[in-house]
């Protein structure tokens, strides 16, 4: 080779070298694992500055591997505020950058949203990554706009546009779409229609496509990254129970606590957690503190697998799993809300990360706290009557004492818990200490519970109906509850078979519970007490009526919705009331009350000790032969 022919070669080599770099072959890295060795975070916009650490938010480590599996085309995740969503999404877009180059629209909400996240959030990432600032450059021209909104790398550019921007939905292609805050899109962007079906249109090209969506939720039925969740594997970020070891998510309606009203020093009342927070594990039932929570193994559940061979795997997550914010900020954020629905609507979104639903009711957990009151004995003078229902859980039995009087107004007496299995004796043997005790007035007499309800729903059904068998003297029957429009309240009594043996057979009823959840959510809108259907609740510590109490006994609503051509009436529960047992007792119990249909006027003149008044004679009548329904068994 000549000494030209050399010269020439070096000065090649010399002019492509500072290029060629850029192309070397990827690593055999995954999104969380780029993250762990590249990233960093800036000290603008991150309260834990410097290197990106994937352990810091465990949680977000299985939606980055998804990035990078050859067979998912789209991830979805829906989250509370402040647990690293948008993180996930720079994450995503630096290992594009560096790893596996191609074209991005980053879409925002809005135009000025994608200026403000490009301006915040991006360029403090490409800034402060080396591997990304050897690569990225900002396209400049006349227009300023254009450099905050686009950024090229080799092999690819990133170009960040608001839903908004019909232009930049509709002109070139993309091989990789991120949608940030997917439920504040425009409904359409500008006359072009649908902007996500607008950037997916741009991806038609390429084999390798791959979508994200993200966002905080909404509002219920109106919501998109509700309908992209269920397209997918609908995973949800479950925590061990220290006690049984079983999995469960961690939502408001499992967590417990105590609250007071203190005066701010700006001389407000506002609310104060007292004590500690606790979550009730659903499986058994046990206490666990918030500490003792968040050291425990936790993983991604999906209740919709099979989208997997869809390519699609979706993501929820509210805020009791970040690592920053303490659940009693959760618990005072809420508290705070009560008696304002659009905080509370905001709350529920962001902290809650759960959908909206709007509360047919005007009554809610913080007013019915403040309703309660206090009671001098056992019984408060007015009640007449006591029923009580009786739920089966896997582990417990829960129960409700509740008293009636005149014009359907009724009184809390006594909810509480009987742990044990109920397929053993012992629980329904303390349950019969709880149907034999005498409640009594302040004068000294006392009344019996009339009628106990069980329900035999769940896994014990053959055990709830040899109990109520063994305890039919003492009017405890097995109760089916059965929901939907037009079910009459009570039915009458069918006979049933214990255990497909026809000779022994068990009462039971059949229940519309829908009916009931109707009469009582009407009654707990009646504001004046002594009123027609007023409902009373003591605030004495030994009753157990409490805010998890009231959480539960306002944990549904009506819902209208439109099948097979007609309106119908669902109901569903409400963001933030996961556990409905105390609605489900209230409502075993009122049923006890119509099942009994007791003569109140008689009740109250023996409780006082007048005379009957005397009948007047009627005509002898026929014998009736007509077999009695309870076959002497009453």
């Amino acid at each position: 080779m000549s000494k030209t022919t050399k010269k020439a070669a070096a000065a090649l080599n010399a002019a492509i070298a500072p290029e060629v770099v850029h192309f070397k072959p990827p690593e055999n890295l995954t999104v969380d694992e780029w993250a762990d060795k590249y990233r960093r975070l800036s000290p603008e916009n991150s309260a834990e500055a410097g290197p990106w650490r994937t352990k810091r938010t465990p949680y977000l480590a299985e939606p980055m591997k998804a990035f990078t599996d050859p067979k998912v085309r789209k991830i979805v995740m829906v989250a509370a505020s402040q647990v690293g969503k948008s993180e996930l999404e720079l994450n995503i877009i630096g290992y594009i950058m560096d790893q596996d180059p191609g074209s991005i629209l980053f879409v925002q909400p809005s135009l000025e949203d994608a200026r403000k996240f490009s301006r915040l959030r991006i360029s403090p990432m490409v800034r402060d990554s080396k591997v990304l600032r050897q690569k990225v450059t900002e396209i400049r021209g006349k227009d300023t706009t254009s450099t905050v909104l686009q950024k090229s790398f080799p092999g690819g550019m990133l170009t960040i546009t608001g839903s908004n921007s019909a232009s930049a939905l509709a002109s070139t292609p993309a091989r990789y779409i991120l949608g940030d805050e997917r439920d504040r899109w425009a409904i359409s962007a500008g006359s072009e229609g649908d902007p996500w079906a607008l950037a997916e249109a741009r991806q038609a090209t390429f084999y390798n496509a791959k979508a994200v969506e993200v966002s905080t939720p909404t509002i219920k039925g109106r919501s998109n990254i509700e309908t992209s969740y269920y397209q997918g594997t609908q995973e949800r970020w479950c925590h061990r129970c220290p006690h049984c070891g079983e999995y469960s998510e961690i939502t408001f309606g499992r967590i417990r606590f105590q609250h007071k009203k203190i005066k701010a020093p700006n001389g407000r009342m506002a609310n104060k957690v007292v004590g500690a927070i606790n979550y009730v594990c659903p499986e058994c039932g046990c206490i666990s503190t918030e500490s003792e929570m968040r050291k425990q193994p936790a993983k991604w559940i999906a209740t919709n697998p099979e989208a997997y061979e869809n390519g699609v795997r979706s993501f929820w997550l509210s805020a009791f799993a970040s690592p920053w914010t303490p659940w009693s900020k959760i618990v005072v954020k809420f508290l705070d809300a009560q008696g304002d629905p659009e905080r509370l609507k905001v709350v529920c979104n962001t902290l809650l990360g759960e959908l909206w639903e709007d509360r047919t009711a005007v009554v809610d957990d913080d007013e019915m706290l403040g309703r309660r009151e206090h009671y001098d004995a056992e019984l408060p003078d007015g009640v007449l009557v006591l029923t009580c229902g009786v739920d089966t859980q896997d582990n417990r039995l829960e129960y409700e004492v509740v008293g009636h009087g005149h014009g359907g107004e009724t009184w809390g007496i006594k909810r509480g818990y009987i742990m044990g299995r109920p397929d053993t004796q012992e629980p329904w043997d303390r349950l019969d200490d709880l149907i034999d005790h005498t409640y009594t007035y302040a004068s000294g007499k006392g009344l019996k519970i009339s009628i106990t309800c069980v329900d035999s729903g769940g896994h014990f059904t053959q055990e709830v109906y040899e109990q109520c068998r063994a305890r039919l003297a003492k009017h405890v029957f097995a109760i089916k509850g059965k929901g939907g429009e037009g079910i009459p309240y009570i039915n009458p009594p069918s006979k049933v078979p214990i255990r497909d043996n026809k000779r022994v057979r068990c009462w039971l009823y059949t229940i519309g519970v829908d009916a009931g959840k109707t009469m009582i959510y009407n009654a707990l809108e009646v504001q004046e007490p002594g009123g027609t259907k007023y409902c009373h609740f003591p605030d004495n510590d030994d009753r157990g009526y409490d805010a998890g109490y009231f959480n539960g006994l306002l944990s549904e609503t009506p819902v209208l919705t439109r099948s097979n051509g007609r309106d119908k009436v669902t109901w569903k529960k409400l963001p933030g009331h996961e556990r409905n047992e105390p609605l489900d007792l209230r409502n075993y119990a009122l049923a006890g009350y119509r099942i009994v249909d007791p003569d109140l006027d008689a009740i109250e003149r023996r409780l006082k000790g007048l005379e009957e008044p005397k009948p007047k004679p009627e005509p002898p009548k026929r014998h009736n032969k007509r077999r009695d329904i309870y076959d002497g068994e009453w």
